[in-house]
């Protein structure tokens, strides 16, 4: 890793490397956009960056690559690419990340440099902590929040959940998309 000190990345220092978790819960819309559970494993690998100046604003960032497959496929189901990123003088950690299904998210929120568990959220219509979708994303699976929670067990292990609400088109109830898992550092 570099020159790059850890230290100044706050509570995202401990996500440097390589993770991977076997224990993941999926409740997606299925085919028939009824309710579908998936269980997974995933690996997702996070890179520390050079801080990133912004003018005044100095971020702190982590890229990342997560892939997941059902458990006992060879073929990934979800892939995504990403970024974490600490800003210590707002005291914010923000998560932006694409999902080649052509979605695109940036959420943030609060959070100390010793912080074990970080909140983030994302809401449809913000102009700064939003969502954006492809045009058929929104019209049948508009996704109207996103909020994910990442508990951090030390440097060995974390655990995530992500909640998506969505509204599936011709449903009066929004859909919550929820995902889960827990991950151990391989490297």
């Amino acid at each position: 890793m570099g020159n790059i000190d850890l230290k100044a990345f706050g509570p995202l220092a401990v996500l440097a490397g390589t993770w991977q978790g076997s224990m993941g819960d999926d409740t997606a819309p299925g085919d028939d956009r009824d309710v579908e559970k998936n269980a997974f494993r995933e690996q997702i690998v996070f890179t520390p960056m050079s801080p990133t100046a912004n003018h005044e604003q100095l971020l702190f960032v982590m890229s990342y690559t997560r892939t997941a497959w059902r458990l006992k496929e060879e073929d990934p189901f979800h892939q995504q690419l990403g970024y974490w990123l600490w800003d210590p003088a707002t005291k914010q950690v923000m998560h932006s990340f694409m999902i080649p299904r052509g979605m695109a998210v940036l959420a943030g929120g609060p959070a100390d440099a010793d912080s074990t568990i970080l909140r983030v959220a994302a809401t449809l219509g913000s102009p700064t902590f939003g969502i954006l979708s492809n045009p058929f994303l929104d019209r049948e699976f508009k996704t109207l929040q996103y909020q994910a929670t990442l508990t951090l067990n030390g440097s060995q292990s974390f655990m995530y959940e992500e909640d998506t609400e969505i509204q599936i088109k011709g449903q009066s109830a929004t859909f919550h998309h929820v995902d889960k898992n827990r991950l151990e550092r391989t490297k």
